[in-house]
């Protein structure tokens, strides 16, 4: 396959074939580079070679009722995690200076359960808009299944984003969850989309779904028309369903990236939960076809150094996405 001609005929408005799709992710690892080189084409040509930085905040751990076969914070796991309900609003605008300090330009507030409270609602919009008054940060929110009222309420204050995974396929969700549908997902993306508010949406792969999966959740999400598409590769945690659960290499790792570049060119693509345990030392790669990474901890799993992330951005010659009052400090 050459990789520069589809990537060329990709920026073109070319919407690859399930066959090139499959080809991707089959990619022989000899012609790897080739492959990283056609995603980058597009990636340079949509961004630049700039990259975002995103910081999470986990705003309630633990509590949920659902039962998502990944996650420590489900009604299944017995995973040692801290609990504790949701943060008050001077704890969250701690977490938003810290990010606005690691030049992250989008903070994200995220919180276990099936949905949030309107008081869980209440905390959030008078933190956001508190955080735009302060740090001028983009601010993207993960509460679950949100209510119309709810969304319109977030988007009133300022939320930018709304950041809700479809996860894997609709085929294989059945096998990840059981206390929602995918639908379930789909509907709370549009109802995003419909407040105003720009969609996040994305995957975790390593979940022994297949090949055609990955492409039918790329699909998904470039049909779904996701502003924002985090991957997240399994980070399997003892004491879930998915504990022991280790199918992923960094090379193959790679060749998911730059297929969700090929399949949704202008969109951002980010590197999110499980890059430091699956990507390992091939990390700097993953940014040839993704633009766009979460700095600090995850939820209940910790990330690497922020300094480590900054110092391999400089490595590659990228440039950190400054927003706001960050522009004036650190520009």
């Amino acid at each position: 396959m050459n990789w520069t001609k589809l990537a060329q005929e990709v920026i073109l408005g070319k919407k690859i074939s399930d066959e090139e799709a499959l080809s991707i992710l089959s990619c022989e690892d000899d012609d790897l580079l080739s492959l990283l080189n056609g995603a980058f084409i597009i990636r340079k040509y949509y961004y630049g070679k700039k990259v975002k930085l995103n910081m999470i905040i986990n705003a309630k751990s633990g509590y949920c009722p659902e039962d998502c076969g990944y996650c420590s914070q489900s009604s299944i796991s017995s995973a040692p995690i801290e609990k504790y309900p949701f943060l008050s609003k001077e704890e969250i605008l701690d977490g938003a200076k810290r990010a606005f300090e690691l030049k992250a330009g989008t903070y994200c507030i995220v919180a276990s359960g099936r949905g949030p409270t309107n008081r869980d609602v209440n905390v959030v919009t008078d933190a956001v808009k508190e955080i735009k008054e302060l740090y001028g940060l983009k601010v993207c929110a993960c509460l679950g299944l949100i209510k119309d009222n709810q969304a319109n309420e977030l988007k009133e204050a300022g939320v930018d984003r709304y950041n809700h995974n479809l996860n894997t396929s609709a085929e294989h969700h059945s096998y990840i969850t059981t206390t929602h549908t995918y639908q379930d997902r789909i509907d709370t993306v549009e109802k995003v989309k419909q407040s105003g508010i720009s969609p996040c949406s994305g995957a975790i792969i390593g979940m022994k779904e297949t090949k055609h999966d990955v492409i039918s959740i790329a699909r998904s999400l470039h049909k779904l028309d996701a502003d924002s598409i985090p991957i997240n590769f399994l980070h399997a945690i003892n004491g879930t369903k998915l504990e022991g659960v280790n199918e992923l290499n960094p090379r193959y790792c790679l060749k998911v990236l730059a297929l969700f570049r090929f399949i949704n060119p202008t969109k951002e693509i980010r590197i999110s939960g499980g890059r430091e345990v699956n990507l390992r030392s091939l990390q700097p790669l993953g940014l040839y076809a993704a633009n766009s990474i979460f700095i600090g901890d995850y939820l209940t799993t910790e990330g690497q150094e922020t300094n480590s992330d900054h110092a391999m951005l400089e490595d590659l010659g990228f440039e950190i996405e400054l927003v706001g009052k960050q522009e004036e400090i650190f520009s």
